[in-house]
């Protein structure tokens, strides 16, 4: 072979090779960072992976808001009205957030099938709710519910 040829084919299969690594690295990169969104019934019928970031979201279940005394920290079980699931959360809820409503919580799901929210995220006008949560209550066959009117 030429020793020009080998050369440039070294330099080609070199460069391929740095591509194939970088490409690889980024991807790893994306699958570590990913948060997927998860129903209350896949939760519930150990869909969720454990101990890893997902995102949980339905509708806030009526009457089951509960906030500790002394300290930050909340529990509410959400719904897409088939089945339910527990979030825990230690911080300030957002302004817009109220039992009957769709969120989305970011957080990991522990062992005991309750999600141990960092992040809690609430709808931004009476009309809106979260693509997944429209998405998961239209596949359970349940429409969301409209605002009650005020005054």
């Amino acid at each position: 072979m030429n020793p020009l040829r080998r050369k440039r084919l070294l330099i080609i299969l070199a460069i391929l090779v740095g591509v194939g690594i970088a490409v690889g690295l980024a991807l790893s990169a994306l699958q570590q960072n990913i948060n997927l969104f998860y129903t209350p019934t896949q939760i519930a019928n150990g869909e969720a992976p454990v101990d890893t970031r997902i995102r949980a979201g339905g509708m806030v279940e009526k009457g089951s808001l509960k906030r500790s005394a002394d300290s930050l920290y909340v529990t509410f079980v959400v719904t897409d009205f088939n089945k339910a699931v527990t979030i825990t959360y230690r911080g300030i809820l957002p302004d817009l957030f109220r039992e009957g409503q769709g969120i989305v919580a970011l957080g990991k799901l522990n062992a005991d099938g309750v999600v141990v929210a960092d992040e809690v995220l609430a709808k931004h006008d009476e009309k809106y709710m979260p693509p997944e949560v429209t998405k998961a209550l239209k596949d359970s066959g349940q429409s969301a519910p409209t605002p009650a009117k005020e005054g």
